[in-house]
């Protein structure tokens, strides 16, 4: 029940569907309000009559569908003078069997011009003659509606008279009638003006001849759709159709058409042809040809389609086509369709060069692989162009749109590109739309945006993209209204923070923002981008450059510790010993190469002469079972008052005496008194002194002793050498017995 005012206050409302409700009642008011009501759908409401429905005043209406109902006789009640906006009525599978001229009377008072009327499945049996005289219609459709072919024949006879626009006949698939049709059905129809004429879905259509269409000679337009036709030879040439649709009419053969006045030709669908056969139709315009399974060689030239006027194409989703001409007559074509076609060298030469006026161009499909850079060549025109499902040679887009100034929308999705030459778009200022979907690049980087001043869309989805350098992204057009980078392979990590923020700033422009997924690391594979969080960064680098300090620390303490672990030694040592008494008056650093002469003459001289001295010699008083380097420091350096330094050509090229030395420098700085003394043997090479620097500027700085084997030499160097030794020794008086016991001592060591 829907009551008065039921829709009161909805003055905006522009549809209204009612479908399926088991309506018993309408009040007279029950759509009151609805002042802008254009399409009112009451489909299966059980309505028995339009009399009673109460929609008069509905004055902005324009659609009325009350199809499935219980509706008996189309009369058109007399509120239909107050709905002038109504252009299509639907009565379809109601339960009207005639109709007369009074159902009609307020067309012929009032008549409604550009009406639509939709009859099918209704059991019609009858129309009275002379009730559509003069009455204009866009367009009347009666299919399934005749139980045989004489009340169809009855039927059609009564609409003389009717000026139409649009005639519909036939069948639907699903609701077959007729178990024949006779070819005279449709000898009616020359009683009727029409523009346009469309029949479907007849199971045993006649053997088409002169008669059968004789009556739509004149009519321009001509649809025929899933009849079984299997020639059109016989055809007239003085036919005035121009316009022929022909649709899975199952054609055994390619239809020999030889109507002059075609301009338009739509042949689809027809699975039974094989081979593109030529024809002459010298006012042809418009040509399709898509979804036949046809197979094309030497294509394309006007030779092939018997005229030079044409400007529309199509010929995809159809066989192999073999290009063996550079659409030579055809200069006036304007739009070509090739998708899903196998197109055949393509590459072999500039098969496009005479289509200078060409606007679109698909090759989407076509099992192209560009080699050539000149395919696109002499394109100066085009606006369109859709290459999608193709190839590249090493995968690459080269620079092959040289020509096309003029494009304005290009798509390049599914070719399997990896990269892009930094020239490519480089003639495209035009280019508003551009599609690099389902391609394998791996960052933004790599598409040259420079040159695409009037770029508006950008898809670059289901790419590999990680990530995209700042400064890059700053290229992109400013007039870019669109950027789609959704299912792409992003690292939604610290290293690319600022690219990640980016997209958080660009919300706007992405497509899909909330849809931008992160591919890795593996812990937030599946996480939103837009659920990357800054502050997690800010935080890990705090947490970084505090580790990598520490370590750096650690490390150079380490290294320093382990560069200067000897000096730290001696330094701890001299802590621990330095108040107390040394063993021995002087630690002697010597090559082995000159253990003779410090046995013999050093040893034998200061420790058996007056004063006798103690040295302290590594080969006599190192403690075994310790590290050699311990034992210098500990026995050598702690327990010694100087050190004396045996210098010659075997002590400089020794990596141990270096190392003795070195510590010995550090031992004299820490010990605070200058206990080194230098014993030179030899004359050395001044070349072979410097190979250490530091002792060649303590020899050049410093008083050393040099050793003369003779008589003068050796008493002026013990008496300068025990000088030397005595200072700083610590004076103790002893006696016979003393001296008796030490120099047993000294001789039992030697």
């Amino acid at each position: 029940i829907i009551e008065d005012d039921a829709y009161q206050g909805l003055n905006n409302l522009s549809t209204l569907i009612l479908t399926g409700n088991p309506i018993q009642s309408l009040a007279l008011g029950a759509f009151s309000g609805l002042s802008s009501l254009q399409k009112l759908v009451a489909v299966e409401i059980n309505l028995v009559s339009l009399e009673d429905f109460p929609i008069g005043h509905l004055k902005t209406l324009k659609e009325l569908n009350v199809a499935h109902n219980l509706i008996h006789s189309f009369k058109l009640p007399e509120y239909f003078s107050n709905l002038p906006n109504l252009e299509y009525l639907d009565l379809s599978n109601n339960k009207i069997q005639n109709i007369y001229h009074e159902d009609l009377k307020v067309l012929h008072q009032m008549p409604l011009l550009n009406l639509s009327l939709d009859l099918s499945l209704n059991p019609l049996d009858f129309i009275e003659p002379g009730t559509f005289k003069e009455i204009k219609l866009n367009e009347l459709t009666l299919r399934s509606t005749f139980n045989s072919t004489d009340v169809m024949k009855t039927c059609i006879q009564g609409l003389a008279g009717l000026k139409i626009n649009r005639l519909i006949l036939g069948e639907f698939k699903n609701e077959r009638n007729l178990e024949s049709f006779d070819k005279s059905v449709l000898g009616g129809l020359c009683n009727l003006t029409i523009e346009q004429f469309r029949i479907a879905y007849f199971s045993h259509f006649p053997k088409v001849d002169t008669e059968v269409f004789n009556c739509l000679a004149n009519v321009p337009v001509i649809s025929l759709l899933h009849l079984c036709l299997e020639s059109l030879e016989s055809l007239p040439k003085d036919f005035k159709w121009q316009h022929l649709e022909l649709i899975n009419c199952a054609f055994n053969q390619f239809p020999a058409l030889k109507l002059k006045s075609l301009k338009k030709f739509v042949l689809t669908n027809n699975k039974g042809i094989s081979t593109f056969n030529k024809f002459e139709q010298p006012n042809l315009q418009f040509l399709d040809l898509k979804r036949n399974r046809l197979s094309f060689k030497g294509c394309c030239s006007h030779t092939d389609f018997g005229t030079t006027k044409l400007k529309h194409l199509d010929l995809s989703f159809n066989d192999v086509i073999t290009m063996g001409s550079n659409f030579l007559g055809l200069e006036q074509l304007e739009h070509l369709d090739f998708q899903h076609s196998n197109l055949k060298q393509a590459n072999d030469f500039s098969v496009f060069l005479s289509l200078r006026n060409l606007r679109y161009l698909d090759i989407s499909y076509t099992q192209t692989r560009v080699v050539f850079r000149g395919i696109f060549v002499g394109l100066v025109s085009l606006q369109t162009l859709k290459m999608a499902g193709n190839s590249f040679q090493n995968n690459l887009l080269p620079d092959i749109f040289t020509d096309l100034t003029n494009l304005m929308f290009l798509d390049l999705s599914k070719c399997q590109l990896e990269q892009i030459s930094q020239t490519a778009f480089h003639s495209l200022p035009r280019l508003q739309v551009l599609n690099m979907s389902y391609n394998k690049l791996l960052s933004l980087d790599t598409l040259p945006y420079k040159p695409l001043h009037s770029l508006q869309v950008l898809d670059c989805s289901f790419n590999h993209i990680v990530v995209s350098k700042e400064q890059e992204l700053q290229h992109l057009p400013r007039s870019l209204a669109s950027l789609n980078l959704t299912q792409n392979d992003f690292a939604c990590v610290c290293e690319h923070q600022r690219f990640l923020q980016w997209i958080k700033d660009q919300r706007q422009l992405l497509v899909g923002a909330e849809q931008m997924m992160c591919a890795q690391p593996l812990d937030m594979q599946g996480m939103p981008v837009l659920s990357f969080r800054n502050a997690t960064c800010q935080m890990s680098k705090t947490i970084i450059s505090v580790s990598v300090l520490t370590v750096l620390l650690v490390s150079v303490a380490g290294v320093l510790t382990y560069k200067f672990y000897f000096h730290l030694m001696l330094l701890a040592g001299c802590k621990k010993y330095g108040k107390g008494e040394s063993t021995y008056d002087a630690f002697v650093i010597y090559s082995s190469q000159d253990e003779d002469w410090v046995r013999n003459e050093l040893v034998k001289n200061l420790e058996e002469g007056v004063p006798p001295f103690q040295l302290c010699l590594h080969y006599r008083d190192f403690v075994p079972g310790v590290a050699i380097a311990a034992n210098i420091i500990q026995e050598g350096f702690h327990k010694s008052r100087k050190v004396i330094v045996v210098v010659s050509r075997h002590f400089i090229q020794s990596r141990w005496c270096i190392f003795e030395y070195e510590i010995a420098q550090t031992w004299q700085f820490l010990s605070s008194h200058a206990g080194i003394i230098f014993v030179v043997l030899q004359k050395l090479e001044k070349s072979l002194l410097r190979q250490q620097v530091e002792l060649y500027r303590l020899l050049s700085r410093n008083t050393y002793l040099e050793w003369e084997d003779s008589a003068l030499g050796r008493h002026i160097f013990w008496r300068r050498l025990r000088k030397a030794l005595l200072d700083g020794k610590p004076w103790r008086p002893e006696g016979p017995a003393d001296s008796d016991s030490r120099q047993q001592e000294v001789t039992t060591s030697t």
